[in-house]
């Protein structure tokens, strides 16, 4: 792997990322990141958009992290275990923020596209970040599909979809994680590193996680 600084590609979920989402945010403001034009924003497919993040990996040189949102995150998963390339050695790590359950029952017709879950673990470090009160994936099968994915595992409190209706703004405290990856000091054997207390008060999740 480089030494040189990597690359974030963004890969958002269904419909994109809007202006007051933390990826948009993100993107203004850091010049490392760079959004993955998925297409068919509002009729996913898992093929498409698992081939087209492959050929935007395949247009860059040197390392990667990947920051995904929601259904980006097994955008992610699906493209680990289809394109088993070289490039998958490039990635550095992955920031996976609040996927959705594509497997549960009362999952959207839409989600369930990316039904099943990928079972293999990522071939690359990642950090997969839950809320517990998600209305789109219960807190312990995400705690379940981090183990199954190999990720380290970050309790985020009471956050919704940790989108931009979630009110957290350029979300500091997800930077933190995706500086960890970046600078490689992630630990998978350490589950608790960088996990805040739960809290229902908002004000509790302006706090950088330690």
């Amino acid at each position: 792997m480089s030494n040189e600084r990597p690359l974030c590609l963004i890969v958002p979920g269904l419909d994109n990322s809007g202006p007051d989402h933390w990826q948009t945010l993100w993107q203004a403001r850091r010049d490392d990141c760079r959004r993955v034009d998925l297409g068919c924003w509002s009729e996913p497919d898992r093929r498409i958009w698992t081939e087209r993040l492959d050929a935007a990996v395949a247009m860059t040189d040197g390392p990667l992290v990947l920051v995904a949102h929601s259904l980006g995150c097994l955008t992610i998963a699906w493209w680990a275990q289809a394109f088993e390339t070289a490039n998958l050695g490039r990635v550095k790590g992955a920031l996976l923020v609040a996927p959705p359950d594509v497997d549960a029952a009362d999952a959207h017709m839409l989600v369930r596209r990316f039904s099943p879950a990928p079972v293999r673990q990522l071939p690359f470090p990642s950090i997969l970040v839950a809320s517990r009160n998600d209305r789109y994936a219960r807190f312990g099968r995400l705690e379940r599909l981090a183990r199954t994915w190999g990720s380290r595992f970050v309790d985020a409190g009471h956050c919704g979809h940790i989108n931009a209706q979630s009110d957290i703004g350029y979300w500091a405290d997800g930077e933190v994680l995706l500086e960890e990856l970046i600078a490689g000091d992630h630990d998978p054997a350490d589950g608790r590193a960088g996990r805040p207390e739960a809290s229902n008060d908002r004000n509790d999740r302006a706090r950088t996680w330690q």
